[in-house]
């Protein structure tokens, strides 16, 4: 575990605050010795990497010049090659394996603090003794481990509070003095209106680290005036901490420590000039699931500087929305597969979208889509559908048979963007 706030620094690791230069050649060295331990042991790389000179491979030009491995990558691997599509070494050492929608199968990587969240976290301002509701689910998906794993570390007492049941949290939140808060951005003020519904002091709860989410500017100032300090991170299940928010006044977050974040043209492997929106793709060191150049399907971009909290590393501009139309719903990746699928289990159906909107603050879903007849047992037939494919609830809106633009939209993401 690191103290950091014991010796007086403002960041978790001291690696944060490192020169540039250091960085770039630490990371590149490992980078060397992480594609040497994945072609000698993960039968996918050995094939993928076969005509690599691993050696020249010493920065990011050359780096470039390696595949891209995609998220749907995984899944067609993985439905070719269980458990882990062959990416992962025969002797991997997994403690837990998660199922997210997709389907994509994940293993927990090894060692304390496996996802890299705990940077994240102290950067939001959780401490040692802290008492912390972890409101991440802890089934099927890892996000519950993930940052119950970083807590742990930091020294921090975890309530594993999960998702649901606001009124019991409520006296939990109340009985426990919760100071901190990790989960989806709406989730909390949730709990915060419920509270004051109710009665209950919830008032201790100072610090927040979200994700699985846009953290809107209407919402932070919410919070603002709520006196809650809350700050968002940027990760997935796969790889881990990607970038995190600190408390300086510029936007943007910095990239985490221990991988490589490069911004690629969407459905290439060409990074993109600096500044420019492109699709984030990124390289891990676990060596029990080598993730290299695993393309996430999110856009960003570097901002230009430095941080003024002292951190080194580059900076995302946040998430600026997908490269393909995945979409993250309420913390919860949705295809256009899974939307092809509802559509093909009604014969009657014609073209459908779904529809990601925003308001105040809280993500509304509407699945539209054309039908010979409107009533609500179809609705209901259909909002079913939606539910188990999904795992998220939709408003239902039926339209006339052709009534929808013939555009090949699916999923239609109409959130602002907030960085």
């Amino acid at each position: 575990m690191n103290d950091s706030a014991s010796n007086g620094h403002n960041y978790f690791s001291p690696l944060e605050a490192r020169a540039p230069m250091e960085r770039e050649e630490s990371l590149f060295v490992a980078l060397r010795a992480h594609l040497k331990s994945a072609v000698a042991n993960s039968p996918y790389w050995a094939t993928q990497l076969k005509e690599v000179d691993i050696e020249t491979v010493t920065d990011r030009e050359a780096l470039a010049n390696l595949p891209v491995l995609s998220k749907s990558d995984l899944v067609e691997l993985q439905d070719k090659k269980p458990l882990f599509g062959g990416i992962a070494p025969a002797n991997s050492d997994v403690r837990r394996v998660f199922y997210s929608p997709g389907p994509i199968v994940e293993p927990q990587p090894g060692g304390t603090d496996p996802w890299r969240m705990s940077s994240a976290l102290f950067a939001a301002g959780m401490r040692r003794g802290d008492v912390i509701a972890n409101c991440f689910s802890y089934h099927l998906t890892p996000a519950g481990f993930m940052f119950d794993e970083a807590a742990a570390n930091l020294g921090c007492v975890t309530f594993p509070a999960g998702v649901g049941n606001t009124d019991t949290l409520v006296e939990a939140f109340n009985h426990f003095a919760i100071s901190g808060y990790v989960g989806t951005p709406d989730f909390l003020q949730i709990i915060l209106e419920k509270a004051k519904s109710l009665g209950h002091d919830i008032t201790s709860v100072k610090n927040a680290l979200v994700s699985g989410g846009p953290l809107f500017p209407v919402m932070r100032d919410w919070y603002k005036q709520e006196g809650v300090n809350i700050k968002q991170c940027y990760g997935t299940a796969e790889l881990g901490l990607i970038s995190y928010e600190t408390d300086s006044a510029e936007n943007g977050m910095v990239i985490a420590e221990n991988c490589i974040v490069e911004i690629v043209r969407p459905g290439t492997s060409d990074p993109v000039a600096p500044g420019e929106v492109g699709e984030v793709v990124v390289t891990t060191f676990d060596p029990n699931y080598p993730l290299i150049r695993f393309a996430t399907g999110d856009l960003s971009a570097i901002l230009p500087g430095q941080s003024a909290c002292g951190r080194t590393n580059a900076r995302l501009k946040g998430w600026m929305g997908r490269a393909d139309q995945t979409t993250k719903v309420r913390g919860m990746f949705v295809h256009p597969r899974q939307i092809a699928k509802i559509v093909k289990s009604f014969p009657q159906m014609g073209r459908a979208r779904l529809e990601v909107s925003e308001n105040e603050g809280k993500d509304q879903m509407t699945f539209i889509c054309e039908f010979p007849q409107n009533d609500d047992a179809v609705s209901e037939q259909i909002a079913q559908s939606v539910r188990s494919e999904c795992r998220l609830r939709a408003d239902i809106k039926i339209v006339p048979l052709d009534s929808l633009p013939n555009d090949g939209k699916v999923i239609e993401d109409r959130r602002a963007i907030g960085v």
